[in-house]
């Protein structure tokens, strides 16, 4: 008998681990047999298989897009749960053993043939009779629960023979024992708290699937019906099937939907449904169920950070314009099919309407079985359409939902036949591979309606402000109407109140002028008649003192015109100071920005004169070093031996051949020259530094030193021309010596000259080269090479482009050479 190793996760500890790209999931688990091996197929995607491998499906009618993902493959997860004996069975079976035999740590069964031989089966998990409920939901149906969560299809089904089990671990409510609780309860405890009730939802349809038999009056013949029945309105019993032709969704249009809020009111939806579902007592179980129930639960959760948030009532045009963006999210649906138990009718007792509906059940088992069959067998066919509980479960099984499998069995050796039929569906099962599909939507209708509240409410807002604005104009105005009224009214107050008061004057200065008159009228009467003149000559007053009278009032008046000029002046003034001042005051402040500046900038100048000083403490230490070498390899060739290469010298070339390998502390790039600048005067003078330092480089390692021609035909292709220049004066004058010549053609300088003319487009370079082609063209030996290599051709070419009189000497005389032969 063929078994299967499970993969993936294991007692619920792996969680699902791909969130918006793939599921995990070992897909290639080979099968593997302790008696047999037959084949399983777990290769690619099936020809039945619904979906695509990834993209975007447009709904027009739904007014969304649905995106989907790669396709991850996944085996069904098949685990064997053993139901511990009851009371019939510990007593009629007290004298024999069990039939099954577990082993939960190596995840095998092993069924008993009789007492000496036995077959061995491997199943994904074994569970033995005292695993708890709580157990089963973790390694059965808890990762298909948090696949459900992050967007994918979830299965959850229980197989095996009437009174075994199978309501127990999927549908038990645990109202007096919480321990006990079964598949569907938890499941929906670990949904609720996974989702967000503002912004997710949960919903639910609660079904049984039964077969209706009509005997036609007249003829010995039986009509089946298979009939879909709404365990929540009970008298909805002709639900249809519909299959979206894009997606390839199964759904139940006719179906009552019931939102979840709660676990309470989950709970009261399922007695409910239980009150309704059809049962009856046979031998086997009193309350064996006549129908198989299915629970479809739909999870609508969003993606969070990849919705963009909507705003509230208070929301601005700003946060609006975010909006705009579809929100996104995942749609899961998890079904949890509770089957009929399959049962033999001569030890079910089975009799009257009962027996039909034993017919009938196994019936529509008989069509599951086949199409599993043709799963496991990868059969180019596979009779999805001969049962609606196979049209239900397409996407279980060969579909796009990650199902578990619990089979459940008895220990009893009396029903060893359907015990072992149930684990041989249970190992087919395990060669169904199933792709699974994660999807996403665009809900724009979910965006249309909010984008409608939010302009409901900008609209609403907007009259609200625009009222509150014509309430303040209408206040404003009013205020001002009272408080011009008020001014009004105060300045003509006061302007009678100034009115009255310059009269008063007026009339307390002319009673003062009539007082001074009369007594001035006195005084003439009184000197008149002292004197004995006529009153006539003194009836009217002296026009001098009415002229003076007005003059004095001119001048007040002038002087009351001045004080007020004054007054304005100093008030001008006033505030010129004012102003003054605070210009002061902010030309104080920015001063004192700029000090700060000014002193960070100093202490930051401090540090990098610092910094320098180290680097020209260092720079001269290396000199030294240098110029101790240099005197030392000095002393050395006075002697006749041959001088080793300082170290220091040997850096310095190597930075000239690589300039770009260098570190600045200022960033700019130091060259070579610049470093010999500030060396010793003794050993290195002239008008190049780089020439002398690459002839002091050539004569320290003697002329004669393959390894230091070699280093000056390397400076040929350095990346500074100024460094490539006196490089090729140096080969020039190494060539003028016939010693050297040989050398300079082994070391390869014959092939670096005549690639610079090539390549260079430098007419200084052309001329040392040719200078130097003609040193070495002296030699019949180098000439035939010349010639060979294309010597005359480029030589040739050289002068063609040039334009400096002495490049035209140098290639005459190269070319010279070569024809003195």
């Amino acid at each position: 008998m063929a078994t299967s190793n499970g993969g993936g996760y294991r007692n619920g500890g792996l969680k699902a681990a791909a969130k918006e790209r793939s599921l995990s999931l070992n897909s290639n688990n080979k099968s593997s047999s302790l008696k047999s091996k037959p084949s399983v197929n777990s290769g690619g995607v099936r020809r039945n298989s619904t979906g695509s491998l990834g993209g975007t499906v447009k709904d027009s009618d739904a007014g969304v897009d649905y995106v989907f993902f790669d396709i991850v493959p996944g085996r069904v997860r098949v685990a064997v749960r053993l139901r511990p004996r009851n009371t019939e069975e510990l007593a009629a079976d007290a004298d024999f053993a069990d039939c099954v035999e577990l082993q939960p740590e190596l995840k095998r069964l092993k069924l008993r043939r009789n007492n000496w031989d036995s077959d061995t089966y491997e199943f994904d998990e074994v569970l033995t009779e005292f695993a708890s409920q709580k157990r089963v939901y973790e390694v059965v149906a808890k990762p298909v629960v948090e696949s459900v969560l992050d967007g994918y299809n979830g299965t959850l089904m229980a197989y095996g023979q009437t009174g075994t089990g199978k309501t127990y671990t999927l549908g038990r409510l645990g109202e007096e024992d919480t321990a006990a609780r079964g598949i569907m309860v938890r499941a929906m405890e670990d949904i609720l708290a996974e989702i967000s009730l503002e912004t997710d939802s949960v919903s639910v349809s609660y079904l049984q699937f039964f077969i209706r038999t009509t005997r036609v009056l007249h003829h010995h013949v039986q009509l089946y019906m298979e009939m879909i029945q709404d365990l929540l309105d009970p008298t909805n019993d002709s639900i249809s099937i519909m299959e979206d032709p894009k997606t390839g969704d199964i759904s139940l249009p006719g179906a009552t939907v019931v939102e979840i809020r709660d676990q309470r009111s989950f709970l009261e939806l399922l007695r409910l449904g239980e009150a309704h579902r059809f049962a009856a007592n046979t031998k086997l179980n009193t309350e064996s169920s006549r129908s198989h129930a299915i629970l479809m639960v739909h999870v609508k959760k969003s993606v969070k950070g990849r919705d963009s948030g909507f705003s509230g009532e208070n929301g601005n045009t700003a946060h609006m314009t975010r909006t705009s963006k579809p929100p996104m999210i995942r749609k899961g649906k998890l079904v949890v099919v509770d089957l009929a138990g399959s049962e033999r009718i001569n030890k079910s007792g089975s009799e009257g309407h009962t027996l039909e509906e034993a017919k009938s059940i196994n019936l529509s088992l008989s069509a599951l079985g086949k199409c599993i069959n043709a799963l496991a067998e990868n059969s180019a066919h596979v009779p999805v359409r001969d049962s609606k509980l196979t049209r239900l479960l397409k996407d279980s099984f060969g579909g796009t939902a990650r199902t578990s499998l619990v089979i459940t069995i008895g220990p009893s050796p009396r029903h060893r036949g359907e015990t072992a039929s149930t684990i041989m569906f249970g190992q087919r099962a395990m060669k169904v591979e199933n792709m699974l599909k994660i999807k996403e939507e665009f809900d724009y209708k979910s965006l249309s309606r909010r984008l409608d509240i939010q302009i409901d409410t900008l609209i609403a807002e907007h009259e609200r402000q625009q009222k509150v604005f014509q309430d303040e104009i209408e206040r404003i105005a009013v205020e001002a109407q009272k408080r011009i009224a008020e001014a009004e009214g105060n300045y003509a107050d006061a302007l009678e109140k100034e009115r009255l008061t310059y009269q008063k004057d007026y009339m307390e200065s002319i009673k003062m002028l009539e007082e001074q008159w009369a007594l001035k009228l006195e005084k003439q009467a009184d000197v008149r008649n002292k004197l004995g003149t006529k009153d006539d000559g003194f009836c009217n007053p002296p026009s001098g003192e009415v002229a003076f009278s007005a003059g004095e009032v001119a001048e007040v008046k002038k002087l009351l015109q001045n004080e007020t000029l004054m007054r304005k002046a100093a008030e001008e003034e006033a505030n010129n100071l004012r102003s003054q001042l605070m210009q002061w005051k902010r030309s104080e402040a920015a001063g004192n920005s700029e000090i700060l500046n000014l002193r960070k900038m100093l202490e930051d100048e401090a540090r990098q004169k610092e910094k320098f000083e180290e680097e020209i403490a260092i720079l001269q230490s290396q000199l030294l070093q240098i110029s101790f070498e240099a005197d030392e390899t000095r002393r050395n060739l006075d002697k006749g031996g041959t001088a080793k290469v300082p170290s220091s010298l040997d850096s310095l070339i190597s930075q000239v051949r690589h300039p770009h390998l260098k570190d600045s502390a200022n960033g700019e790039k130091a060259s070579i020259a610049k470093l010999f600048e500030q060396g010793d005067a003794k050993l290195f003078s002239g008008s190049s530094k780089i020439y002398c330092c690459l002839c002091s480089f050539f004569l320290i390692n003697s002329c004669t030193s393959t390894v230091g021609l070699q280093k000056i035909l390397s400076l040929l292709e350095a990346e500074d021309p100024d460094v490539r220049i006196h490089a090729v004066k140096v080969v020039a004058n190494l060539a003028a010596e016939e010693t050297n010549q040989q050398k300079i053609v082994e070391a390869g300088g014959l092939m670096s000259l005549l690639t610079l003319l090539r390549s260079s487009e430098d007419e200084t370079i052309h001329r040392v080269a040719a200078g130097a082609v003609a040193n070495l063209a002296m030699n019949e030996t180098n000439q035939e090479l010349i010639m060979a290599q294309g010597g005359i051709a480029l030589l040739s070419e050289t002068a063609s482009n040039a334009e400096d009189p002495q490049t035209l000497r140098m290639v005459a005389g190269a070319i010279a050479n070569l024809c003195g032969n």
